[in-house]
């Protein structure tokens, strides 16, 4: 959350306001408030530290793009770990970091 916290910090100083929702359990996770926010701000971005491939952000992604389909404004963006093995001594390179997220959230509003 501390990586999505800064991202979110960081798009506040560009003009752009964030929701933050930490989903405390993927099994059941909670459609409603991700869902409830999609509909006010017409966009998503998911980030986890996990692989991209069979990431949990793919489930997400796709229970509320059929959802929300009709109300989201730009693409659903996924923002995760690589889809590499990795040494735990380059963790850090391999993880998404706030710019990455920044990134995300500034390429959805820009859509």
């Amino acid at each position: 959350v501390e990586v999505v916290e800064q991202a979110a910090e960081m798009a506040e100083e560009a003009g752009i306001s964030c929701e933050i929702i930490d989903l405390r359990t993927i099994v059941p996770w909670d459609v409603e408030t991700v869902a409830s926010s999609v509909l006010k701000t017409g966009r998503l971005v998911v980030s986890h530290e996990a692989p991209l491939t069979g990431g949990f952000a793919a489930e997400i992604a796709a229970t509320i793009q059929s959802r929300c389909f009709l109300y989201l404004e730009s693409p659903i963006a996924r923002v995760t770990g690589l889809d590499t093995p990795f040494p735990l001594t380059l963790e850090k390179e391999y993880m998404p970091g706030p710019l990455k997220v920044f990134e995300a959230i500034h390429r959805t509003m820009d859509f």
